[in-house]
């Protein structure tokens, strides 16, 4: 499989995956295509439409700013998540779906998680705990 992105200088980047593609090595390619510009990542709204309803970039946006909105400050489960995403956004989302989104999330540094498997709960990070953690990554 081959891949090719452009950023926002028109730069050409070209990924080859040869063998089997697991969900690690496409997660890594996301990430790669979020860096360079392909997916907006940090201004959830593009715009207004004309009966002034915000419009999102993407889907991942969308649960992002439901989190923000709705878990400012206590643990949430991906069932909390899902429940108003759809109240909200008036579509349905599968819990898969979040639960991809939020280990994104954290892999970000974005929120924390703790529990087991079968019972994850996740809370978000305030913004003086991402400037130390990022901070400590550079």
């Amino acid at each position: 499989m081959r891949v090719e992105l452009f950023d926002s200088e028109g730069n050409r980047y070209t990924v080859a995956f040869e063998g089997q593609i697991t969900r690690e090595k496409a997660m890594r390619l996301l990430d790669l295509v979020e860096l360079l510009g392909g997916m907006p990542n940090e201004n959830p709204v593009r715009g207004i439409d004309n009966s002034q309803n915000l419009v999102y970039s993407s889907r991942l946006e969308k649960v992002r700013s439901v989190i923000q909105r709705s878990f400012p400050l206590v643990w949430f489960s991906s069932h909390d998540v899902q429940s108003v995403y759809e109240q909200e956004m008036k579509e349905p989302i599968s819990l898969s779906t979040v639960s991809t989104y939020l280990s994104r999330l954290t892999a970000k540094g974005l929120l924390v998680r703790t529990g087991l498997s079968s019972n994850l709960r996740y809370k978000t990070v305030s913004k003086i705990a991402q400037a130390a953690i990022r901070s400590q990554i550079k």
